[in-house]
Order: C-alpha cells, then structure tokens, then sequence
C-alpha cells in the first residue's frame, strides 16, 4: 500500500498512498489516513510532530501525527472530505513534509499586522498553548475575505489583553460578533 519514494531527509517530501477512512464506533474520532510507522518516525522530532500534507494534489493541511495502538495516522475533517471528494476506504496519494514553521500552521498575515501594531497583544499570544496559538490562527486564516481576517484579528488581540491572556471561547465568539457589526 505504501510506496517511499527514497531514503530522505526529515524537511523533505515523501510520497505515499494510503486510504481515507473513518475510525468504526468512535464517538471522538472520525476522519482519517493511516502513515506508516518508516514514514512516521522520519517526521517525529521528540514531541514535534506537525507535518504539512498534500492531498491528491487537491488539499493542503497543516496537521500532527497522531499515535493509536497500533499505527499512525492524520485527521481529516468533513471540509477536507468535501474538498477531496471521497468516500470510505477510497485511496488518497500524500505528499508528506515536516512543518518547519514557527506555529505549526501559517500565519495570516493580518494578524501578523495586528500584533506588530500591538505588543500586548503579542506578548500574551507568544504565552499561551503551542494548541491555543494554532486554533487562534486557524480562526483567522479560515476566513476568505480579507477585511473578515482583520476584525477576526482585531478581536482576538483586543480578547487578550483585557483578559490578560486568558481565552475564554465563548467570550471571544461574541467578540467576533461585535467586531463584525463594525
């Protein structure tokens, strides 16, 4: 099932196919591909294991590897299925790197604005979760348009310095909202 190009270096690609499928009876996980251990262990650096994946030359995701007994493999979500279109078991050929960057996933560069203009707000950003910091950028770098980012950003700075650094998500939902009014 799976086929390694070569013997390469962690930063560089490795292709293989594997099969999108779906965890049977699991109330938490759902989605997903299996990665061989030889290609696993080549991305995992300690506790780093964020990779960048391309999906039949269709997807580009940031993800982590994630252990289960007895493989590896990478979560999908249902905006991932849609974009492949796929089904069960259907195969899938990835392009596999190791994530070189700062966070894990990209940083949209509005926020990247937002907190070079605010250095509280970075100050607080640069403290919380390695998890945290993605799931900020996710819910700005999800969003299309580019005037949506900039208040998603402007929302976010502001949420956490008058919380001094605490999220607390329902709050920050309602922000978003405020923020969109304006």
């Amino acid at each position: 099932m799976t086929k390694v190009q070569s013997d390469m270096l962690m930063s560089e690609a490795i292709e293989f196919v594997s099969v999108a499928t779906i965890f049977p009876d699991s109330p938490l996980w759902g989605w997903h591909f299996i990665v061989p251990e030889e290609i696993a262990t080549k991305f995992i650096d300690g506790t780093d294991r964020r990779v960048i994946c391309r999906i039949n030359e269709k997807l580009t995701i940031n993800a982590a590897l994630m252990p289960n007994k007895n493989f590896w493999f990478v979560m999908l979500n249902q905006k991932n299925i849609k974009t492949l279109g796929v089904q069960p078991e259907t195969p899938i050929r990835i392009v596999m790197q190791k994530d070189q960057s700062e966070f894990g996933m990209p940083v949209p560069e509005e926020f990247r604005e937002v907190l070079d203009q605010d250095p509280q707000a970075e100050k607080y950003f640069m403290s919380l979760t390695p998890g945290k910091k993605r799931t900020l950028l996710y819910l700005v770098g999800n969003v299309k348009n580019s005037d949506s980012r900039i208040r998603k950003s402007l929302a976010i700075a502001d949420h956490l310095t008058v919380n001094k650094g605490q999220i607390d998500f329902k709050l920050l939902n309602e922000a978003f909202k405020a923020y969109n009014k304006m």
